[in-house]
């Protein structure tokens, strides 16, 4: 007799029985073995039903070609978050842990039409303008002076000393902060996402990028923020700060975990042997197997509608998996036949990452100078020690211990990077805030020794 054919079971420690046949994607479950979980959620077709956090509902696309198709569909998805139905029902609380990321800002990535196209053409005009030559030098700068604050140890976790820092302080660089407001910007960023008090680190990091908006509008520099003051748009103070507090904190995150994940992958994979030539192959694995941000892109029908077999109400919250998309079966030919550059990591459509080249050199560059600098970097501890953070959009390790012969501490370039005089602590903005202890005042200290 035939054995019949059973439901797909799901994964290890799945408590998708408790929340009403919702798949979590929270908890440490999730964090240990997303790839399971995927494996699971294609099981239900193109999309599925998954849980953000307890009480977030929402519908996740798994499938490459419907994923697209929603990015690039602009007249039937809407990127405002003020069309979410349950939050407008009062169906998700304003603690929740998800509200951060998916909560209404006035900025591109939560604009539709004519005014996401002023904004966001803001944005790449602007960035367009970032100098790579300028960009590697900076990134290398900053990469000498992390380097230089463990490489004498011997040891250092690659994540919180370096993968975590080296982003911030570039981005800080490129929109030329001063020692106080770079400090509490630092400040207000990392504790987003580490533990601290998430309203109270939003205060700081917004009050801080409105003091630079002011000191640029008073005196603009060779810098993004000054560039997009100039900028056709005329966007307006407000405007300003929203644009720029999206790009400091959408591009801390994916970069942190995108040199994370690719220092992960070169010390666990012996077939890159940490040669320099393969670096940029371990990006583009990464970014296909284990890419920064695994589910985002959220999107909200304009109308209800069927999508991929699946009935929508207008407003219900539908979420993109770059991870679930890039890993299925449809995407398996396209890699081999050699199209290395066909995933979705960097979404797609009119809301695809306006950074993608500048974070792809930012990468390339930290990675090529700390292996340079550290050429026996090994990893300290048994692969399968290692711990991912929890969470549903983001992919990132808690830690990643490594060793190395210690090295004499790194010396500073003998001129700055930038062409113009470089912002001294001086400048940075009086009142009492802040007493010029903070990590990116230490920097400016040590180019300025």
């Amino acid at each position: 007799m035939d054995a019949q054919p059973t439901a797909p079971v799901p994964p290890p420690g799945c408590p998708a029985h408790h929340t009403g046949g919702r798949v979590p994607l929270h908890g440490p479950e999730f964090a240990a073995d997303p790839q399971a979980y995927y494996s699971y959620l294609r099981h239900y077709g193109p999309t599925a039903p998954v849980e953000l956090a307890p009480g977030v509902e929402a519908t996740l696309v798994t499938d490459y070609g419907f994923a697209l198709q929603l990015l690039q569909d602009s007249g039937s998805f809407r990127k405002d978050a003020r069309r979410w139905r349950h939050f407008n029902e009062g169906k998700i609380a304003p603690d929740s842990p998800v509200a951060p990321v998916l909560a209404y800002r006035p900025n591109c990535m939560f604009s539709d039409g004519a005014e996401h196209l002023r904004l966001r053409q803001a944005v790449t005009d602007s960035m367009a303008r970032v100098d790579s030559r300028r960009l590697s030098q900076s990134t290398e700068q900053v990469s000498n002076y992390l380097i230089s604050q463990f490489g004498s140890r011997g040891s250092a976790d690659l994540l919180g000393d370096y993968a975590k820092q080296l982003p911030l302080f570039v981005f800080n660089e490129l929109f030329g902060c001063p020692a106080d407001i770079g400090d509490r910007i630092v400040f207000g960023i990392t504790g987003m996402f580490d533990g601290v008090n998430a309203e109270q680190a939003m205060g700081v990091l917004f009050g801080a990028v409105g003091e630079l908006v002011a000191l640029k509008r008073a005196k603009p520099g060779d810098d993004v923020p000054s560039w997009m003051m100039q900028h056709q748009a005329k966007l307006t103070d407000e405007e300003m700060v929203h644009q720029i507090a999206l790009l400091m904190v959408g591009g801390n995150e994916p970069l942190r975990n995108l040199i994370g994940n690719t220092l992960h992958r070169l010390l666990t994979h012996d077939a890159y042997a940490h040669q320099g030539g393969l670096i940029d192959e371990a990006i583009d694995d990464t970014l296909w197997e284990n890419p920064p941000m695994q589910n985002l892109a959220p999107h909200y029908p304009a109308s209800d509608m069927e999508f991929a077999g699946q009935k929508l109400q207008a407003g219900d919250l539908v979420l993109v998996s770059f991870a679930a998309a890039n890993t299925g079966p449809a995407l398996t030919a396209a890699r081999q036949a050699g199209s290395n550059r066909a995933h979705l990591a960097w979404s797609a459509g009119p809301h695809a990452c306006p950074s993608k080249e500048p974070a792809r050199q930012i990468t390339v560059t930290a990675i090529e100078n700390l292996l340079n600098k550290l050429p026996d970097v090994e990893l300290a501890v048994p692969t399968e020690s290692l711990t991912w953070r929890p969470g549903p959009f983001n992919r990132g390790l808690a830690v990643l211990p490594a060793k190395f012969t210690p090295v004499q501490p790194v010396r500073r370039p003998a001129a700055p990077v930038r062409t113009e005089a470089p912002v001294r602590q001086e400048q940075a903005p009086t009142g009492g805030r802040g007493e010029r202890s903070g990590v990116w005042s230490q920097f400016l200290n040590w180019l300025t020794r």
